[in-house]
């Protein structure tokens, strides 16, 4: 079986001239679950934003290839691979705009060309997955940050992706979030990237982890066996991604 995503010698430059990847390998095959790891500036992030075009797409300062669900990160597939990989950002503020919860997750299967009942349909399933559905009704900016970290991630499953990307998702949690998060997480059947500096929060999800220093993959293996391998030059579970 082809995997989910194949990157192939992926480099990018920012405008700045910042050389943020350097010839990077990536796969993820279906069912998996993987962490990016790396401190500040290693490029995990970059790395996140070239899987559904975010970056990259264009082609400009951008070498490599890669592909989602067999098709390639261009701008002709963007919208299809959209369908195929949920992103969900490290701020969740940035996600939820609308008055209510109810419309924030609605609106992206209304744009997808759903009915609004079936789009409405699909946003309560979605949010009784994450077990939102009691706060429908309400505001967003009104949520705990791991109420709305549980909304943005409705607002991505009611589009049903076949992959979840989250970039660093225990951000602004406290201990007891970061585990309903987790126990969220583990029960999810998509495939799942995770961009994130919590260790224990990866151990929990992923099965695979992959480490970015400077631009480059140096290790890929089991969480355990990359972290015992490397040494780290930060506190993984407080200090914030850089690019």
């Amino acid at each position: 079986m082809p995997p989910l995503i194949e990157v192939r010698n992926l480099h990018y430059r920012y405008e700045d001239g910042t050389v943020a990847l350097r010839g990077v390998d990536f796969r993820l095959e279906a069912g998996e679950s993987v962490a990016l790891l790396g401190a500040n500036g290693s490029g995990k992030t970059t790395f996140a934003m070239h899987l559904n075009g975010l970056l990259g797409a264009e082609g400009r300062d951008h070498g490599g290839s890669v592909t989602v669900c067999g098709m390639p990160v261009e701008r002709s597939n963007l919208a299809a691979i959209r369908r195929k990989i949920g992103m969900v950002f490290q701020d969740s503020d940035s996600q939820l705009f609308m008055p209510t919860v109810l419309e924030d997750v609605t609106f992206g299967p209304l744009n997808l060309g759903l009915s609004p009942e079936a789009a409405t349909e699909r946003a309560i399933t979605a949010l009784e997955r994450v077990g939102m559905r009691a706060a429908a009704s309400r505001a967003p900016y009104h949520l705990s940050a791991g109420e709305k970290r549980r909304v943005a991630i409705a607002g991505i499953l009611a589009m049903d992706p076949e992959i979840l990307v989250l970039d660093e998702p225990t951000t602004f949690l406290d201990p007891p979030s970061r585990r309903s998060l987790a126990e969220l997480l583990q029960n999810l059947p998509q495939a799942k990237i995770l961009v994130t500096h919590d260790i224990s929060f990866a151990r929990s999800i992923c099965t695979r982890a992959v480490f970015f220093l400077n631009g480059a993959v140096t290790a890929t293996g089991s969480i355990g066996d990359v972290v015992e391998r490397l040494e780290w030059g930060f506190t993984p579970a407080r200090n914030p991604p850089g690019r």
